[in-house]
């Protein structure tokens, strides 16, 4: 952020800016107001921003603007007000994440009303490495410490103008693999389907993505027969694997709404355990969701001719699960 250069701001110069409906100026406005750190200031921009759609001025832009460097900049104490604004739609990312990139849990938390958003912004801090209290409420159904079998989530990094979230670094599909000669016997598990294309449902609803997910009988060979052509594979681990559909849940694809890591991780969860089979009456544990997980055999594949897909918005897994003698196949593409 830019240094100290203005004092308090003026609102007869905001109301004219709002009366002028000047988004440019209004940008520069929010620019200022930010290098002052005068956080009042900046929560009235946003409202009255807001307020002049009802007037049909157009400056949900600034609003939104508006809200997200207060998320992200302001002290904690006032940071907490980017929640007042229910209209979070167009901002880069959900508010308890963006609260969570520069807000350690200490000094954050006691200004938290609790709920759901109180208990997103402790998962948050959490897969950033802050410390929650047992006391604290989870509305994930998961604890907020990441599990001795997970992966080290990478969290997204936050700016004044966007959210910047690459995907996982896995090893490039380079082997082959023997393919099966005969069509493999795909398995009708609803639950497996419909786990992962709730997963990135963003990327299908909001943007231009595609999903597919089957589920066969045998191993890594049979679910690679489904594809079609010459398939380039690498074996990755569990824990990459997971990492992979974290980063799939917890995008919006090139289009759609960010959700958030720790959303990301808890549909990646219940993805793994829908495969598994222990999505039932009862509700599943950490550990016995990692000793499947622990088990898996897992990879990473490609067309050996393919160049259209964007990788930054792609998934390609092979999940096996050698106990059960099945495996699924994963494909997610989107397009910017």
């Amino acid at each position: 952020m830019a240094p100290d250069l203005d004092g308090p701001h003026d609102d007869g110069e905001l109301d004219g800016l709002i009366r002028r409906a000047d988004l440019d100026d209004l940008v520069r406005h929010v620019d200022s107001t930010c290098a002052a750190r005068d956080w009042d200031h900046l929560v009235r921009v946003r409202d009255r921003a807001r307020a002049a759609v009802d007037t049909g001025r157009q400056l949900w832009p600034i609003a939104t603007l508006a809200n997200h460097r207060l998320a992200l900049w302001a002290p904690a104490h006032v940071a907490v007000r980017a929640l007042d604004d229910t209209a979070r739609t167009f901002m880069p990312g959900p508010v308890s994440e963006i609260l969570a990139v520069h807000h350690a849990w200490e000094d954050i938390s006691p200004h938290l009303p609790g709920g759901h958003d109180r208990s997103l912004v402790a998962h948050e801090r959490a897969l950033r490495g802050d410390s929650i209290g047992a006391h604290e409420a989870s509305v994930l159904d998961m604890p907020f410490v990441p599990q001795p079998w997970e992966p080290a989530y990478v969290p997204a990094g936050y700016g004044d103008d966007g959210v910047d979230a690459p995907a996982p670094l896995l090893p490039r599909p380079h082997g082959t693999v023997p393919r099966s000669p005969h069509r493999p016997v795909v398995l009708d598990d609803d639950d497996t389907v419909t786990a992962f294309r709730s997963l990135v449902e963003p990327w299908t609803s909001q943007s231009n993505g595609t999903a597919q997910c089957a589920v066969v009988e045998g191993g890594t060979s049979e679910a690679l027969s489904l594809v079609d052509g010459a398939v380039r594979f690498a074996t990755v681990t569990p824990a990459e694997a997971l990492s992979v559909l974290a980063w799939a849940g917890a995008s919006g694809g090139a289009h759609g709404r960010r959700r958030g890591l720790a959303t990301g991780r808890s549909n990646a969860w219940w993805f793994l355990a829908s495969f598994a089979g222990i999505t039932g009456a009862r509700p599943f544990t950490p550990d016995e969701l990692g000793a499947v997980v622990s088990s898996l055999r897992c990879a990473v594949f490609a067309g050996a001719d393919e160049t259209a897909a964007d990788p930054d918005w792609s998934v390609r897994l092979v999940i096996e699960d050698p106990h059960e003698g099945v495996a699924c196949l994963l494909a997610a593409d989107d397009f910017a």
